[in-house]
């Protein structure tokens, strides 16, 4: 596998070629900057032996001024470096924007149907932004180092070679262990933010799924994912932390041990005849010039050196897996996917749960009893109500249709039976066992709110997403023809067509969803308006199809016209609720009166019929 400095080497050396009469103008200016840390320490020197020690003044008064000259060299050499170093790194922003908006164009010419790459912006500016001014650290402080050594170590040569013996070991050694960290460094730098994204990637995708997650009983292995995922990167950054702690080794063992052993060695060195101004200058190269550069370019190499060269690679290779694979990449069989995204519909989290296990408690043969006794709900402590005192009682296989305003807590109740929320008083049984927000399903069941998952991959795959066990084909085209799902089915080219979610409507969305409910094992299932894009012919047929399936059916209602369909009616209007009939809402109900205004079921039932077979399946 080729990695990115592998990736990208030839591509710097091409860049730095190019700009040869840049690096030659940075290099001029640098040899003032080693000019000013030659005479740093070894005007020091010679102030001290030849004028203080000796009694004049003067003479180490005018060797301190040569010193104070030197600084002022530095400022301007600082002052050119700077100027040189903008020929530098302006083309390197400029190309790289022009890479990526060159990939962009072509990705967005190849497939004209995918949805704008909106990290292109971030690319374009924050990416950009970060490998420009990486970049320019970079030169700098290598630039820097390496003059600045250059000028000490001809500093310490000019007062004592003998000084170079002391020195040079300890400094050689720390700059080829920290040179031995950079490539481990980098790895482990690259797996751990490959980790922390990992694991913001599946908190992100779980906490727009949680409704699915708790519906369909699959808390165990999202957490045990979730789990392995945050181990993952406590270990990367363990690693790291090691790593860290070798490279500060490095730096003591570069920057502090020279000094260390020049105290320690003093005395010895006056012996052999150093003076006092030639120990004092070397103390000078290595606290003043050798120590800060070292410092400083170490830590820009361990930061600033791997953030430049994980953005280069992202700006000049692209992502590291091509979006086309990984959005039609099939899922391991030996275990259902924790989650899929598409670019525009929320996360569809797998239920590995459906499969009956031998804890749960077996349903009715026309499917569970739902209870819930004295239910009262509100989003707050100080909030009002949405549910108040509810008593309903769903019996074994009965189709319930809940109505009422907007807002007055319809997709509460479902959430409430699906075990999303946990009402703050009152209980809620499914098939005898209590439902609690965060302890799984009591049996398995199905919620399908307004927005339709659909994610990319086969018609198939999409299909049998909540079926653990898998299904037959046979079973496919039953549910399928049952919801209304069968033109389209054939209009894409068979079950296993490849699905792209950006070209389905909502109502096609809605009709997928609706034929992977009904073909899942569970005996519950909640329709939260999940029929609210279809026309209402496709609308009645798919109900119907619910109606049919054995099990319990609980639907908010999109359409009063559902409501006819159902074997009850639950009116909710915030104070109270009333539940009945059609017929008998009808007489007792004011708010339902008002919600069925003129409406004629024999007459629509007539109109809707021949519109069953002509209208395409989705409204």
């Amino acid at each position: 596998m080729t990695t990115p400095t592998a990736r990208l080497r030839p591509r710097a050396m091409r860049f730095l070629r190019r700009r040869t009469r840049v690096l030659l103008l940075l290099a001029g200016w640098s040899l003032l900057e080693s000019a000013h840390t030659f005479l740093s320490g070894y005007g020091v020197a010679k102030a001290l032996d030849q004028g203080f020690l000796t009694g004049d003044t003067g003479v180490g008064l005018a060797w301190l001024a040569v010193s104070a000259l030197a600084v002022v060299a530095g400022g301007l050499a600082g002052r050119g470096v700077f100027r040189g170093l903008a020929d530098l790194v302006e083309p390197l922003r400029d190309s790289l924007i022009r890479q990526v908006v060159s990939r962009s164009l072509t990705q967005a010419v190849a497939h004209p149907a995918r949805a704008a790459d909106s990290a292109v912006v971030s690319r374009l500016t924050n990416q950009t932004e970060i490998a420009r001014d990486s970049f320019a650290g970079l030169v700098l402080v290598a630039r820097s180092f390496v003059f600045t050594a250059a000028g000490a170590v001809l500093g310490l040569l000019s007062l004592a070679p003998l000084l170079l013996l002391i020195v040079m070991p300890p400094l050689a050694a720390g700059l080829l262990l920290f040179l031995a960290t950079l490539r481990p460094m980098a790895a482990r730098q690259r797996a751990f933010l490959q980790a922390d994204e990992d694991l913001s990637t599946q908190f992100g995708a779980v906490a727009e799924g949680l409704r699915d997650v708790v519906a369909c009983g699959a808390q165990q292995p999202i957490a045990a994912r979730a789990h392995g995922l945050i181990e993952d990167e406590a270990r990367a950054a363990r690693q790291l932390a090691g790593w860290a702690a070798v490279r500060c080794l490095a730096l003591g063992l570069a920057g502090q041990l020279p000094i260390l052993l020049l105290l320690v060695t003093a005395p010895w060195l006056l012996r052999q005849g150093l003076t006092a101004g030639v120990v004092l200058g070397a103390l000078t190269y290595l606290t003043q010039s050798l120590l800060p550069a070292l410092h400083t370019l170490m830590n820009a190499l361990g930061s600033a050196g791997t953030r430049l060269l994980v953005v280069l690679d992202r700006l000049t290779t692209g992502p590291a897996q091509d979006p086309e694979t990984t959005a039609t990449a099939e899922p391991p069989p030996t275990a259902a996917p924790l989650s899929t995204t598409t670019p525009d519909t929320a996360p569809l989290v797998a239920a590995p749960s459906l499969a009956p296990v031998p804890s749960l408690v077996p349903a009715a043969p026309g499917g569970p009893r739902v209870e819930l006794r004295a239910v009262t709900f509100a989003y707050g402590p100080a909030a009002q109500p949405v549910l108040h005192d509810l008593d309903l009682t769903v019996e074994p296989g009965e189709h319930l249709v809940v109505v009422g305003p907007s807002g007055i807590g319809k997709s509460t109740l479902t959430a409430l039976v699906a075990g999303l929320l946990e009402p703050a008083h009152g209980e809620i049984r499914v098939a005898g066992r209590p439902v609690r927000a965060g302890s799984g399903p009591s049996l398995p069941r199905v919620l399908i709110p307004q927005q339709a998952y659909v994610f990319s991959g086969t018609l198939r795959e999409n299909l049998r997403y909540l079926c653990p066990d898998g299904a037959p084909t046979s079973a496919l085209q039953r549910s399928s023809d049952a919801v209304g799902l069968g033109q389209l089915v054939c209009r894409l080219g068979g079950l296993d067509a490849q699905l792209d979610p950006i070209t389905l409507s909502q109502g096609e969305r809605q009709l997928i969803a609706l034929a992977r409910a009904h073909l899942s094992p569970a005996p519950l299932v909640l329709l939260d308006e999940a029929t609210c894009h279809l026309d209402p012919a496709a609308e009645m047929r798919a109900e119907r199809a619910f109606a049919e399936r054995p099990g319990t059916l609980i639907v908010v209602a999109h359409r009063i016209t559902s409501a006819r369909r159902a074997d009850r009616i639950l009116v909710l209007d915030g104070a109270r609720a009333t539940c009945g009939t059609h017929d008998e809402l009808l007489s007792c109900s004011a708010l339902y009166r008002d919600l069925a205004g003129s409406w004629q079921p024999a007459k629509l039932e007539r109109s809707a019929g021949p519109a069953a077979k002509s209208r395409p399946p989705g409204g």
